[in-house]
C-alpha cells in the first residue's frame, strides 16, 4: 500500500471520528479537485460551489463507510457526481420543459470542420454552463462519467431515446456556443 493511500485512509478515519482539523484538511485537499466536476453540472460558479458544499456535507456524513478500497479521491468524486445528478433529478421536470426555450436553432445543419481546435478547460466549462440543464446533465454523464444511455435514463428517469437526443443536441449546441463566441 502506498504511503499516500495509507495517509488518506488515516485521514478518513480521523474525519469519521469527528476530528475537525482532519475534516478541514480533507476539504482543502479535495475542494480544488472537485469544483471543476461541479462546474460541469452547474449553470454558474455559485451553484457549483453550493453543489460542492452539499456534497462535502454528504462526504462527512458517510465517511465512516469508506473502507479504504479504491482511492479516497474516487470515492469523494462519486459522491460529488451523484449529488449533482440528484440535484438535477429533483428539478428535471422544469429542465425538460425549458428545452423548448433553446437559444440555438434545432434545424441548423452541422458543418464538418476538420481543423484542429485547442481549447482551455475553462472555455469548455463556460460553454457547458450555457447548455440547458437537461443537455448539460446528459452530456456530463455520458462524456465524463462514461455512463451508457440506459444508465443515464435509469438514473435521471428519462427514456433512452431522450438521453440520446439530449446528447446529440448538447454536442451541436456546445459547438454552436464555441463558434458563436469564437473561443478558439
Amino acid at each position: 500500500m502506498s504511503s499516500e493511500k495509507s495517509e488518506f485512509i488515516e485521514l478518513a478515519r480521523l474525519c469519521a471520528s469527528g476530528d475537525r482539523k482532519a475534516q478541514e484538511r480533507l476539504y482543502r485537499l479535495f475542494y480544488g479537485r472537485m469544483l471543476p466536476v461541479c462546474l460541469r453540472y452547474a449553470k454558474d460558479s455559485e451553484l457549483a460551489k453550493d453543489l460542492l458544499q452539499d456534497a462535502f456535507i454528504k462526504v462527512f456524513s458517510k465517511i465512516k463507510s469508506y473502507d479504504g478500497v479504491g482511492s479516497l479521491e474516487g470515492w469523494i468524486r462519486r459522491i460529488v457526481v451523484n449529488n449533482a445528478i440528484d440535484e438535477f433529478r429533483k428539478k428535471k421536470n422544469d429542465f425538460f420543459l425549458m428545452e423548448s426555450i433553446e437559444n440555438f436553432s434545432e434545424t441548423e445543419e452541422e458543418e464538418d470542420d476538420d481543423k484542429e481546435v485547442k481549447l482551455k478547460a475553462s472555455q469548455v466549462i463556460e460553454a457547458l454552463q450555457e447548455l440547458t440543464p437537461a443537455y448539460r446533465a446528459v452530456f456530463n454523464m455520458f462524456v465524463f462519467e462514461e455512463m451508457t444511455h440506459a444508465e443515464i435514463a435509469e438514473k435521471v428517469g428519462i427514456s433512452v431515446g431522450t438521453s440520446k437526443s439530449n446528447l446529440s443536441k448538447a454536442k451541436r449546441n456546445l459547438k454552436n456556443i464555441l463558434l458563436r463566441d469564437q473561443r478558439f
